[in-house]
């Protein structure tokens, strides 16, 4: 079938008219694909990453190495999610060229986000010998623009306290070494 714009669309869940690339605090989450645990387990209260975690831990650090523009701020990687904060410390200088609205911008923080994603995914995908693209992630991200310092301490506490909160989270499956075997052919 090929490509037919009103029956293949995907609902941004962006602001429409917000320019991603304005200087700011960012509180972003991203989600692995069907929530599964791939990044390690949390053991009394504190994440233990296993090596596919420890890649996207690595790689989430290198991200101020690839985009000088964004600084990183507190993060956690969890068993099947990732919350961290993203400062653009400066805009980027671009072409005087309309923005359209679902194009990608580079250096705003879908970009960002979307080469992170996509190296993370190829990183793992050559690990474990996957042919094609294999998906790590749920489709999209989810951010909050921070607006005030007293909201940022509040998201940074949520962050840096969100693994002593994992037994009561909802996205906490129970037994993740079940999971494991479900849709990635990791190994662990």
């Amino acid at each position: 079938m090929s490509y037919n714009p009103q029956i293949h669309h995907r609902r941004s869940i962006r602001l429409k008219d917000y320019d991603y690339t304005q200087e700011g605090a960012y509180f972003i989450t991203i989600c692995t694909k069907h929530r599964q645990c791939i990044f390690g387990d949390i053991k009394q209260g504190q994440m233990k990453l296993n090596f596919i975690g420890t890649i996207a831990c690595e790689y989430w650090k290198e991200i101020s190495q690839h985009f000088p523009h964004i600084q990183l701020d507190v993060f956690v990687i969890m068993p099947n999610h990732i919350h961290g904060i993203l400062w653009i410390s400066h805009t980027i200088m671009r072409e005087n060229e309309p923005r359209k609205y679902g194009k990608m911008v580079a250096g705003s923080i879908p970009c960002v986000i979307r080469s992170y994603k996509s190296a993370v995914t190829k990183k793992i995908n050559e690990i474990c010998n996957q042919k094609g693209i294999s998906s790590v992630w749920q489709i999209n991200f989810y951010e909050h623009i921070n607006r005030n310092e007293q909201s940022l301490e509040e998201i940074r506490k949520y962050i840096i306290n969100n693994p002593l909160q994992w037994e009561n989270d909802h996205e906490n499956p129970g037994d993740i070494y079940e999971q494991h075997e479900l849709l990635l052919d990791i190994p662990f």
